[in-house]
């Protein structure tokens, strides 16, 4: 522990606040405490006592940062702000990549749309779902066209607009704003009982088709009963299709936790008007060593918003942490009271039993497809150690790939496996300083040659301290290095383990057949291509060679934008750098506003706008231009 985090230690107040853990100046850590003095203090004593995740962070930990609030309702509001804005890594995080569609509207446009959406943006509009499948939300959709004339298409509607209607309009499946056939208060209305009918509450619907069924009928306009008929069918069908829950026909969520591994499962059930409309599945990663209730707080806070609002109550599977203040907050992002429950008994425990027999079941097939993983990548090993001559098969495989453009900006990439599996966090990128030119052999050498000194340097230190080798980020030594090209490159990269007293198993992998290529041999191997071991190696060459290139463009990127920074007055070597690490990608600083980069320290408002001027002239000269 430092000097400086000694002094901050020591120098904690007695409040309510959030605290910012900090390791090499990047945030890892975001907490909130009612005594900051108390809770902080705890990481850093009485160890034992920790769980495997927090030992690890607070090992990491060289500095930490706090702010003061004056309760827990705004500690809590805080920290979820902080999480969602720097993604802290040892942080639960709700990460859904699974892109379900959305049914999106907005109601503050004047004639709002019903549109198809894949993602839920906090932009003010309502969105309903996810979707289980495009099928069901274009089933949604066309049962809504027929239900109510509201306009499916995006086009921007200017005031005093009058095109000319299209088919929808004169099928009766849109009251044609474009047009001006249509007042803003009329529209809005139908606008309103589509939302209604969208947040499950079908019963209005249905009621309303029945009268006017009745009312054609009675007029001898049969034709025209038919129609109400066939949509009175549709919304029975769909009704059908979502599980009645006898629940009071109350509006509720439902959200249970479950352990998998070292992630926890949630599932959340949405029901309206007693009926299950919705049900989805997240994984929290690295969670399953924190306490329940401070995970379904987490996850709550991340999961509500004003776009997507909390029912009036919330059946949980165990209580969250600090329930009050939380429901207090969840009040007040849905407008109205919002309780949270966790029943024992009754209709409402069924519920709760019912998204955790989900749970179960998906736990379930985790297990089985990672066994089943295992037990292929655990036969390729095997494999290929045959294929090799090797004792054991290996544990960690390490693979290494260049990338250049003829010889500028020359990077290499590092790819692990660890039993197997991809090690994500064990990646590591190269400059290549030494050589000039495009010369993939001795850039290979140079990478290999840092690569295997770090790891002997970082050896003998945590060997001195009495750490665990394999806990550093160059001393777990690989039992066997893929090297993606041929005998020139794999004759550099072992040579320059020899030089550093190493004898590590190596080999090579051309590419014009994936051949695989042994030092000292002239002969290659040629294994079958349905062979689990050439799969693994493959896919171990391809991710080495990704990330090389993926690395490279990014440079290459940073470079001409860095160059064209260089170009505009004002803007010397300190702002360009601040803007570039502000940034941090060539991709943001793109998409940035004037006002964003100039938030950048050192930036003020006129640079700003002498950045994004220079940045996106040619937009502003092409011929698409305004």
């Amino acid at each position: 522990m430092n000097k400086e985090l000694e002094w901050k230690l020591q120098n904690l107040p007695d409040s309510p606040g959030c605290y910012l853990m900090k390791s090499k100046g990047e945030i890892i850590y975001v907490g909130k405490a009612k005594n900051l003095k108390n809770r902080v203090r705890q990481y850093f004593h009485a160890s034992a006592h920790h769980t495997e995740k927090v030992r690890a962070m607070v090992e990491k930990v060289d500095d930490f940062d706090i702010v003061l609030v004056d309760g827990e309702l705004e500690a809590l509001i805080l920290e979820c702000n902080l999480i969602k804005k720097h993604m802290p890594w040892y942080n639960i995080l709700l990460k859904d990549d699974k892109h379900y569609p959305y049914i999106r509207i907005d109601s503050n446009e004047p004639f709002p749309a019903i549109e198809l959406k894949r993602e839920q943006l906090k932009d003010g509009a309502r969105y309903f779902g996810p979707y289980i499948g495009a099928t069901a939300v274009r089933e949604v959709l066309d049962i809504s066209r027929l239900l109510f004339p509201v306009r499916h298409c995006v086009k921007k509607l200017a005031p005093g607009m009058k095109q000319r209607p299209c088919l929808h309009h004169q099928l009766g499946q849109c009251l044609a704003p474009c047009a001006g056939l249509v007042t803003e208060e009329d529209y809005k209305s139908e606008i309103k009982k589509l939302i209604r009918f969208l947040s499950g509450h079908y019963e209005d619907v249905l009621s309303e088709m029945k009268s006017r069924m009745e009312e054609a009928a009675k007029h001898l306009n049969y034709e025209k009963a038919a129609a109400y008929r066939d949509r009175i069918r549709a919304v029975h069908d769909m009704m059908q299709k979502q599980k009645a829950i006898d629940v009071d026909g109350e509006d509720r969520d439902v959200i249970a936790l479950l352990p998998s591994g070292i992630d926890e499962l949630v599932q959340v059930m949405l029901v309206r008007s007693g009926r299950l409309i919705s049900s989805d599945m997240f994984t929290l990663e690295r969670a399953a060593d924190d306490d329940t209730g401070e995970i379904l707080t987490r996850f709550m806070t991340q999961y509500y918003s004003v776009e997507n609002p909390p029912a009036k109550e919330i059946l949980v599977s165990d209580m969250p942490a600090e329930a009050e203040t939380l429901s207090q907050l969840l009040s007040e992002t849905a407008g109205r009271k919002v309780r949270i429950a966790l029943p024992v008994r009754g209709d409402k425990a069924q519920l709760v039993r019912m998204a955790k027999k989900n749970l179960l079941d998906e736990r379930l097939k985790i297990e089985k497809r990672q066994i089943a993983s295992t037990e292929r990548a655990k036969g390729a090993l095997e494999e290929l150690a045959g294929v090799l001559g090797l004792p054991d098969a290996p544990r960690r495989i390490e693979g290494y790939d260049i990338s250049n453009t003829q010889g500028v900006l020359s990077v290499a990439s590092e790819v692990v496996m660890i039993d197997g599996v991809s090690a994500k966090k064990e990646y590591r990128h190269y400059r290549i300083k030494t050589v000039e030119g495009p010369n993939d052999f001795e850039s290979m050498r140079e990478v290999i040659t840092r690569r295997l000194k770090h790891g002997l340097d970082e050896k003998k230190a945590r060997e001195e301290a009495g750490q665990d080798i394999k806990g550093g980020k160059f001393s777990d030594f690989p039992d066997l290095i893929l090297i993606d090209g041929g005998f020139g490159q794999l004759k550099c990269a072992q040579e320059a383990m020899h030089a550093l007293g190493l004898d590590i198993p190596m080999f090579g992998l051309a590419e014009r057949i994936d051949e695989i290529v042994l030092p000292g041999q002239e002969e290659t191997i040629l294994l079958d291509r349905h062979s689990p071991a050439l799969h693994l190696i493959q896919r171990l060459r391809d991710e080495a060679h990704r990330f090389a290139i993926t690395h490279h463009r990014k440079l290459r990127a940073q470079r001409s934008v860095s160059s064209r920074l260089e170009e505009i007055p004002g803007i010397g070597p300190k702002r360009r750098r601040a803007i570039l690490t502000h940034f941090k990608t060539v991709e943001a600083l793109m998409n940035a506003a004037e006002e964003d980069i100039a938030k950048v320290d050192g930036v003020n408002r006129e640079n700003a706008e002498a950045v994004y001027k220079h940045l996106h002239a040619d937009e502003a000269n092409s011929p698409d231009g305004d």
